[in-house]
């Protein structure tokens, strides 16, 4: 009898707690599915992951993190790389990226550029240089020939459309990983 106890015990808080985690990762964290492939080859259509709600409240964001935006015009989310900070000089020269006069080594591009290569096209377009104003930021899809993003129609964006960084991708299994 006491054994019978001590086990629906164990179970009550071991129910508990997952309770109080599914509790915190609903507050902190979201689920989002990829839609589009304008972040082939780090993230692809149907690709599911959690974005991380909070972290913003407590670092600022950082070139290179992978962010959510809500595009209260069209009344959209995308999911696109954070290139450039507010006050940085953004150029694509030759096909390469570069940030304040330095060019990014982008190792994420590797498969993209490869296959731009093949089919004879330079994967980045000739652009800018821009500077990107206070309280704005300048984002990026890694699939840079089948892009849309603040190179050619949706602008740049505030601090306040930035609702979500990328954490961890969890479907399919073969896809997973903490970014």
């Amino acid at each position: 009898m006491k054994r019978r106890r001590l086990l629906t015990r164990g179970l009550k808080i071991v129910l508990l707690l997952l309770c109080a985690l599914a509790a915190i990762g609903v507050c902190f964290f979201s689920p989002y599915i990829v839609e589009g492939e304008s972040m082939q080859t780090t993230l692809f259509n149907g690709d599911h992951m959690l974005a991380n709600k909070e972290v913003y409240k407590l670092e600022k964001p950082q070139r290179g993190d992978i962010v959510i935006i809500k595009d209260t015009i069209h009344k959209v989310n995308y999911v696109k790389r954070l290139i450039g900070l507010p006050g940085d000089k953004i150029q694509i020269k030759k096909g390469y990226l570069f940030v304040n006069g330095k060019k990014e080594a982008e190792n994420y591009l590797v498969k993209n550029r490869m296959e731009a290569r093949k089919k004879g096209e330079i994967l980045n377009q000739d652009f800018g240089p821009i500077t990107v104003p206070a309280g704005k930021f300048f984002v990026m899809g890694d699939n840079r020939l089948k892009s849309m993003d603040s190179r050619n129609g949706l602008g740049l964006f505030p601090a306040s459309a930035i609702v979500a960084r990328c954490d961890l991708i969890y479907y399919p299994l073969k896809d997973f990983k903490i970014e």
